[in-house]
């Protein structure tokens, strides 16, 4: 019976999401159906209600409309602008400096947006017209541009991040340090690669080294600098929690628009706290249905049967990951990362202890894992976005994501087999 609520929770769920049903809406519209079916535990609306209202609840979500907030704010003042001129200013002189400025500014700029799409929808076409402009081919530009984007949500704060604490229960600011130092190894394997094929096919190099400039445009850009070190400064030094950390984040960019840049008007804030607003509707709909369909998966008994499964193929737990990872990668080129999260971390949570994974390690190799879907055809989600803010065909922007592909496979590999690369740091400050 197990199996077949099996196949019926996720054949159901994937025919729902195949025809256009939002995945929010398809976990829900799953659950109702299996209740109603002979199969399935009893239908009883109380419960459906409560485990809802529960998941829509949770203390912790309140810190992803603030992080939005936050982030969007801080578009709004043209801080990007500051960081932009300051990266081209750090490592534009070296050949291939625009392109190692787009990584630069992608690890600068996550720690305001949390999200991969928006970095490569927003930072994204300015990087991309600077190196065009700059005799750099689309191809080239595309590729980087698409690869650094994924820096976001790796380092703090980051949304999916977010998600994956929620749903699998774990602490939000725990998950963030674990992402620092992952996050970082994707900048550098990145920028090693710009190095290397700077190298090979002599792209140009960019303008003189000024030490003055250098001075001026990082005074200018230390406000935003100092974004990411707050909140992760004042997670570490146990000022403020996670979520308390995003409330200071829009805090701290109402100060930079009204008092710092004065570039925000109270126009400009409503239609910023509108749109955040809308989304957070969105958010908090998909946690509540999330959370039901996590409860009925473990009344069903789901977790079990996957657990007995999967220790039946492999004892050893970096094989258990590698292949659990091979799963969420072919998800991730197909289903978008938020989906694959509602779906994947209900079933595989309960799990962690059989199986002997720990649960920070794993959230950070998920999120890994999906960021690098995103890029990767056939729907890898960047994709598409690259192609509708560029000149570029789709299929020229899958071609010109190809150099990137190994080094970012290598440090995700590196990120299971060693898991101090993702541990050490929270276990420095006392965090696990």
């Amino acid at each position: 019976m197990s199996e077949l609520l099996l196949a019926a929770f996720i054949g159901l769920l994937m025919l729902f999401y195949a025809i256009g049903i939002p995945a929010a809406y398809s976990l829900g519209v799953t659950v109702i159906v299996i209740m109603l079916l002979p199969i399935g535990p009893p239908l009883n609306l109380t419960v459906l209600t409560q485990r809802v209202w529960a998941g829509m609840t949770s203390w912790v979500i309140l810190a992803v409309p603030f992080f939005l907030l936050a982030g969007r704010i801080m578009n709004e003042t043209g801080i990007t602008d500051d960081m932009f001129d300051f990266a081209t200013e750090l490592v534009g002189p070296l050949r291939g400096g625009l392109a190692q400025v787009n990584v630069v500014v992608s690890l600068i700029f996550s720690g305001m947006s949390g999200s991969a799409v928006a970095d490569a929808a927003g930072i994204g076409t300015v990087e991309y017209e600077a190196m065009t402009s700059n005799d750099y081919d689309g191809k080239s530009a595309i590729g980087i541009t698409g690869a650094s984007a994924i820096i976001g949500p790796i380092i703090p704060p980051s949304i999916p991040i977010i998600i994956y604490a929620v749903l699998a229960q774990e602490s939000i600011g725990t998950l963030f340090i674990a992402g620092v130092v992952p996050g970082l190894l994707l900048a550098l394997s990145m920028m090693v690669t710009i190095f290397y094929l700077a190298w090979k096919h002599e792209w140009p190099g960019g303008k003189s080294f000024r030490a003055s400039r250098l001075f001026e445009t990082f005074v200018k850009s230390i406000p935003g600098l100092l974004a990411p070190g707050i909140i992760i400064g004042g997670i570490l030094g146990g000022f403020f929690t996670a979520t308390e950390a995003a409330l200071v984040a829009v805090v701290y960019a109402l100060l930079l628009g009204f008092l710092f840049y004065k570039s925000i008007t109270l126009t400009d804030l409503y239609h910023v706290g509108k749109d955040t607003f809308e989304d957070t509707a969105s958010i908090v709909v998909i946690f509540g249905f999330a959370n039901l369909y996590a409860y009925w998966l473990t009344l069903a008994g789901i977790p079990a049967l996957i657990g007995d499964a999967i220790v039946g193929f492999s004892p050893s737990p970096v094989i258990t990951m590698l292949a659990l990872s091979l799963i969420l990668l072919v998800l991730g080129t197909f289903m978008e990362g938020t989906a694959v999260l509602l779906i994947m971390v209900p079933m595989l949570a309960p799990l962690y202890p059989e199986l002997g994974i720990d649960p920070i390690h794993f959230g950070i190799v998920m999120v890994l894992t999906l960021m690098y879907g995103l890029i990767t055809p056939p729907f890898g989600l960047i994709l598409f976005v690259l192609e509708r803010i560029t000149d570029e065909s789709l299929d020229e922007v899958m071609r010109a994501m190809i150099p990137y592909y190994l080094p970012l496979a290598i440090v995700l590999l590196l990120v299971i087999v060693v898991p101090g690369i993702a541990l050490a740091l929270p276990r420095a400050v006392g965090l696990l």
